[in-house]
């Protein structure tokens, strides 16, 4: 938002000031009709009245209108002199004066006339309007020139915070890091040899969210003043948002340069905007951040300082001046320090601020010169009081500034400052006078009376009354609030030194001013632009007719006509002007009569609002007033275009004034894309239309186009028009369409929206783009930015094409076409409407509901609050009553009617008939014959449920499941239990007594059969029963019932079984399948080649555990094939196949030879059957006598060894074999020479085997039978 702040009065103070060129105007030299500006800045306080002068005599552009043009903006004034000659080579003065002074500055003008050829590399005259109304130029600069950017009259340099960057035609200027301190008015500046340009923004810096919810805005503007060796006075500037609660203070933080480390400078919050800080190192930078503080919390922390430096004043000025070129000399300019030498008093002391929260002294250090290291000690007294107390006792300060805090507020003190040095403390300062900590800075008063103005379409000029008796005021803050809201924001986040108001200095802000009388946010008005593009539409021998172009820039009101200008032009010179009409002309055509014949004439035009007439247009072209005599016609007018869009656009003109020697009988369009040579125009139309607009389609989207517009007649195609301004085929954001409505009443309404209205816009209907004021068939509606044109009786009268234009905006129109199919549709819409029907979600139904209770109902689309019902049986109308009981619920549209029950006499025709307004609809549900008997049965059925459910009952009753493991579990789900209520269990009348198998939980009682069989068939019961009530439920698993159950057991087991496989086995080929449980109810068929096997001795089947198999004995090629298992369940069964066939036949069949010669070899192999022991103890000279069995086919041999070598049979040792099973082993005598191990071995083609055993031979004659 802009802001001028215009004080009606200020108090002397430091803020007023003289006037001051910053920028003084500068001489030019141009040539004949070129235009020139004069630009200066000026500041001042108050602000500075500016007057411009030519050779010493006020320049009054009323007085030449259109010549000179004044403009007074943000300090910058300009005077532009519009089309020089030689009479405005002059000296020019601009004088600047407010209740401070007055200052003058000078600059000439010096025109010339350019004889020769123009040199190409000079600007040519400007032509057309100002820039102002929106022209652009293009201009050739011929020498170099300079580029600089400015903040509200002050030079920006490059920074850490501002970076600038200018090459070739672009200039940028970057702000780095946004903070409120970057908020206000910038300005780039363009200077050449020739002159400058200026260009202005104002930019708007919005305070960044608190990251607490009601914390304040950050301070700003932190500077740091009167710097010393371990003192700096830190100040900021009060933020403009306070986070819907007072601001109780401010902390201030400081960071050494170098580190990160952010220190907290004072632990209460201070309210004063200003604040000593002491304790820093000499010799070290900081910089310093404020944040504010209220009740809800902390602000986000301000924009850091400059860095400074903590040291002496004097110091720093030596080190920012220039070090002198070396002479070969040392001179020495101080003396050196004398030592022991006490230092005098201080002088000066002063009390330079006083807040209640601290207090600052001043002094300046003794006279004496060359002290060593003095240093101070502050003492303070109470008034009234002889004592005197040092502050600060334990070090003493190094800067001749010094803030002591923690003051008893309200109290007087006095104060005086000691020097010391390693000689010793000096005598003390005198004494200051009594100060009483206070705060002696009073906050401003609130701002007098607010008065905002219009500026333009998104500002408005805010001025107040200045505070009265502020001190060392800073600035405003001001607010703005959209009426009927009660949310203030701010306008700026930066003080203003010029809704509502707020006045601020270091003591804090002011209340709010009054709120200001609430503005419309709008443009200004101003008088229109000049009109533009003058042609010659009819000439006779004394009289033209003129057309001329709309100004761009119509001053913010309608034009309410023009003013036309003419003058002669005779050898080249042209005369004075002349008016043409006294009254203005509201046509863009004007005829202009009592002219000359074969004259030449010059004309001008003006536009006129209500804020006044204009500046004139640029002269047209020389024209000659001669009849014209072609035969053809004249040139069309007034181009205009409509309804733009990617595609397509309308064009408008109207017929020409010089119809030529016969009526125009037609028109042709021609268009040509913008950036095209000229003999790129072509035909849009090969056929004359004979209206005076046409749609123009085939557009390519994001084409420039231009178009022009030709009449023709019996003589021919006459000249053409004057070419458009260029249209970019684009359907522009937000653009809206024509959109046909049907009311509740039928009526029919054409609407149109627009969305970028101003509030000067107007909604202009059309029929065939000629504009509907007063019509017997339409009447036309407008509210807001939206308007309608409604039929009063639509009929084929009303055929045709209409449209709506919105003045005031970019081209918002639309169009619409009521043809004959579209009229024939929209009269059946309408009839609809006036006859309407309520329409229906559902039709009448009815459900039973708990106890039997019949529910009718149906539920409409919609119905309002008006809307009722009539409940109708056999034509006789329902009321509510003990029977009945109606519902309507116009929320949702649901019509209910309940009954208790149904008696034969409720047998018949219900109807629901609905009325809302006009609009009418019924529905039926006829109840008769075995319909009416089920639904009363029905009903019965409900009621006794009811009555059952009331003790316990069975929820869901008594029936079976049958688990994975095929285990069949009975189970039934029972409510309304209680403790004492009891749940048996019956089988074929006995009853089940409770065991392991019982269970009951979460409401389900359950009997578990683990391993089921015949024995389990029967008929089972479950009741329930209390004090309340009994209930049953019975479960049949006999005959077809359990048959019912195993088959479902079945199809769990053929569910889990696996794919068939095939194995070999010593006696032929098995195919097997394994379930995870088996019962001996199942039953499975084999099939070979899908027919079922006939079992043989070959070929059997069978079960082990849970594997079924099939065995084919000594299997052959004919036993190849497809074989498969079938599981019966009852329904469709299951099967599993397998193919053994191929491959797999031929690996089976190898597998079961191997196996079986494997077990041939196995039974007739040599065997050792038995019969040795493993230790044989004998008693010399006794009989050994061993046999074992030997088996084999064929008959094994048999070998004897002792000691793994072998033995024959003799005397002494007979070894037999016979019958072929019986090997002997015999000894007569067996003596110590016996004893060892001995082996059989028995061989054959099939085998070989061995038995071990040992003989040890003992002597009884030896101690302890010792054995040998």
């Amino acid at each position: 938002m802009n802001t001028r702040n215009t004080l009606s009065a200020m108090n002397e103070d430091s803020l007023m000031h003289p006037p001051e060129f910053v920028i003084k105007p500068r001489s030019h030299t141009v040539w004949e009709k070129q235009c020139v500006r004069l630009h200066c800045t000026v500041t001042g306080w108050p602000d500075p009245r500016v007057v411009w002068y030519k050779n010493n005599v006020t320049i009054d552009p009323l007085a030449s209108p259109g010549k000179y043009k004044l403009e007074s903006k943000y300090s910058v004034h300009s005077l532009e002199i519009n089309r020089c000659d030689f009479d405005d080579t002059a000296q020019y003065r601009v004088s600047a004066m407010n209740s401070k002074g007055e200052l003058s500055a000078f600059a000439s003008i010096v025109v010339k006339r350019f004889k020769g050829e123009v040199d190409e590399y000079l600007p040519a005259p400007r032509q057309g309007p100002v820039s102002e109304y929106g022209i652009n130029f293009k201009t050739h600069i011929v020498d170099k020139f300079g580029v600089s950017f400015g903040k509200e009259g002050m030079l920006l340099s490059p920074s850490k915070w501002h970076h600038m960057h200018w090459s070739g035609d672009r200039a940028t200027l970057t702000l780095t890091h946004l903070n409120k301190e970057d908020e206000g008015l910038y300005t780039l500046r363009v200077t050449t040899k020739s002159g400058y340009e200026t260009y202005s923004s104002y930019v708007f810096v919005r305070d960044a969210d608190a990251e607490l919810e009601g914390a304040p805005g950050a301070p700003l503007d932190v500077r740091c003043l009167d710097a010393n060796k371990d003192y700096i006075i830190v100040t900021w500037k009060q933020p403009a948002v306070d986070g819907g609660n007072s601001i109780l203070g401010y902390f201030v933080d400081r960071c050494e340069i170098g580190t990160n480390h952010w220190i907290q400078c004072n632990d209460t919050p201070v309210k004063f905007a200003r604040f000593p800080v002491t304790g820093l190192v000499e010799g070290r930078s900081y910089t310093f951040r404020v944040r504010a503080v209220n009740k809800s919390g902390m602000s986000r922390p301000s924009r850091v300082s400059e860095p400074v430096a903590a040291m002496d004043p004097a110091d720093r000025a030596r080190m920012r001046g220039t070090s002198a070129p070396w002479t070969g000399q040392i001179i020495v300019t101080e003396e050196e320090p004398a030592e022991g030498i006490v230092p005098g008093r201080p002088l000066e002391l002063q009390v330079t601020e006083a807040t209640k929260n601290y207090v600052v002294l001043s002094w300046k250090p003794p006279g004496e010169k060359g002290l060593e290291g003095v240093m101070y000690y502050v003492e303070k007294c109470v008034l009234g009081t002889d004592s005197w107390q040092r502050v600060n006792t334990e070090i003493p300060v190094k800067s001749p500034r010094f803030a002591l805090f923690d003051l008893a507020e309200g109290k007087s003190y006095s104060f005086r400052v000691r020097c010391c040095n390693s000689a010793g403390v000096g005598e003390p300062s005198e004494a200051t006078e009594a100060t009483t900590v206070g705060d002696k800075l009073d906050i401003p008063s609130a701002p007098g009376k607010v008065v905002p103005t219009r500026n333009t379409d998104t500002s408005v000029v805010v001025s107040w009354e200045a505070s009265k008796d502020a001190k060392e005021l800073v600035g405003y803050y001001i607010e703005g609030s959209i009426v009927g809201s009660s949310v203030w924001e701010p306008c700026n986040n930066k003080p203003v030194n010029a809704s509502r108001v707020r006045a601020v200095n270091a003591a804090g802000l002011s209340q709010f001013s009054q709120e200001s009388e609430p503005v419309e946010v709008k443009a200004a008005i101003a008088s229109p632009a000049p009109p533009y593009g003058i042609t010659v539409l009819e000439c006779v021998r004394d009289a033209m007719v003129l057309g001329w172009k709309q100004p761009n820039f119509v001053g913010g009101a309608d034009i309410i006509g023009y003013f036309v200008d003419y003058r002669e032009v005779i050898d080249g010179v042209p005369g004075n002007w002349h008016e043409a009409n006294i009254r203005a002309v509201s046509d863009r055509a004007y005829r202009v009569s009592d002219l000359k014949e074969n004259k030449k004439y010059q004309f001008q035009v003006r536009a006129a609002n209500i804020a006044g007439v204009g500046i004139p247009s640029l002269p047209s072209d020389t024209f000659l007033c001669e009849e014209w005599t072609i035969a053809v016609p004249g040139p069309p007018h007034d181009l205009q275009i409509r309804e733009v869009r990617s595609d397509s656009l309308v064009l408008l003109w109207k017929p020409p004034i010089y119809q030529g020697r016969d009526p125009v009988n037609g028109f042709y369009i021609d268009i040509k894309e913008a950036e095209a040579p000229e003999e790129a125009w072509r035909g849009v139309n090969t056929k004359a239309t004979e209206k005076l607009y046409y749609k123009i389609k085939n557009l390519k989207e994001g084409e420039t186009y231009l178009f022009r517009v030709r009449a023709q007649n019996k003589a021919g195609v006459g000249k053409t028009s004057d070419v458009t301004e260029p249209v970019p085929a684009v359907t522009k954001p937000g653009t809206k369409e024509i959109v046909v409505d049907v009311n509740d009443d039928g009526i029919v309404s054409l609407n149109f929206e627009c969305c970028d209205m101003t509030p000067d816009s107007k909604f202009l209907w059309s029929k065939s783009y000629e504009e509907i004021t007063e019509s017997s068939r339409m009447t036309l509606e407008t509210k807001g930015n939206k308007s309608k044109a409604v039929f009063s009786a639509l009929g084929e009268e009303d055929i045709g094409l209409y449209s709506c234009f919105v003045t005031h905006t970019d081209g918002a129109s639309a169009s619409y076409n009521l043809s004959a199919e579209e009229l024939q549709r929209l009269l059946v819409i309408s009839h609809d409407h006036k006859f309407p029907i309520i329409p229906l979600k559902s039709e009448l139904a009815v459900e039973m509901q708990e106890k039997g209770r019949v529910r009718f109902w149906l539920q409409a689309e919609k119905m309002s609050a008006n809307g009722k019902v009539d409940y109708v049986f056999n034509d006789n109308l329902l009321s509510q009553g003990e029977k009945y009981k109606m519902n309507f619920d116009k929320n949702t549209g649901v019509i209910e009617m309940f009954m208790d029950s149904l008696t034969p006499a409720d047998e018949g025709t219900f109807t629901f008939q609905l009325q809302d307004g006009k609009a009418t609809n019924q529905s039926s549900l006829v109840l008769i014959g075995d319909v009416f008997k089920e639904l009363q049965k029905d009903s019965e059925f409900q009621r006794k449920e009811w009555f059952r459910k009331q003790g316990p009952h069975f929820i869901e009753y008594l029936s079976y499941e049958v688990t994975p493991e095929c285990c069949v579990v009975l189970k039934c789900k029972v409510g309304n239990m209680k403790k004492e209520t009891s749940a048996l269990w019956y089988k074929d009348g006995r009853e089940i007594k409770a065991d392991e198998h019982l269970g009951f939980s979460e409401g389900v009682l359950k009997l578990e059969i683990a391993q089921i069989s015949k024995k389990d068939s029967g008929v089972y019961k479950v009741i329930l029963k209390d004090d309340r009530g009994t209930d049953t439920s019975t479960l049949n698993l006999t005959d077809q019932g359990f048959k019912d159950l195993m088959n479902e057991v079945f199809s769990y087991i053929a569910n889990s079984s696996t794919p068939l496989k095939i194995t070999s086995t010593e006696h032929g080929i098995r195919l097997y399948t394994f379930v995870s449980y088996y019962n001996d109810l199942l039953q499975v068929t084999w099939h070979y080649k899908d027919s079922a096997i006939a079992f043989s001795d070959r070929i059997k089947s069978g079960v082990v555990g849970e594997q079924l198999w099939l065995q084919i004995t000594e299997p052959t090629e004919k036993d190849m094939g497809k074989y498969a298992i079938e599981f019966n369940d009852g329904k469709g069964g299951l099967r599993r196949t397998v193919e053994l066939s191929g491959q797999a036949f031929d690996d089976a069949f190898a597998e079961f030879q191997r196996l079986k010669a494997a077990a041939v070899a196995e039974r007739n192999r040599a065997r050792v059957a038995g019969g040795l022991p493993d230790v044989v103890t004998i008693q010399e000279g006794k009989a050994l006598n061993l046999t074992c069995n030997i088996s084999g086919d064929p008959l094994p041999e048999v070998t004897w060894l002792k000691n793994d070598k072998e033995i024959t049979s003799n005397d002494h040792c007979i070894l037999k074999f016979a019958s072929g099973k019986f090997a002997s082993f015999t000894i007569t005598a067996v003596d110590t020479v016996d004893s060892g191990k001995y082996s059989i071995l028995v061989k054959n083609k099939y085998g070989t085997e061995s038995a071990d055993f040992t003989v040890s031979v003992f002597i009884p004659d030896e101690a302890g039978g010792k054995k040998k």
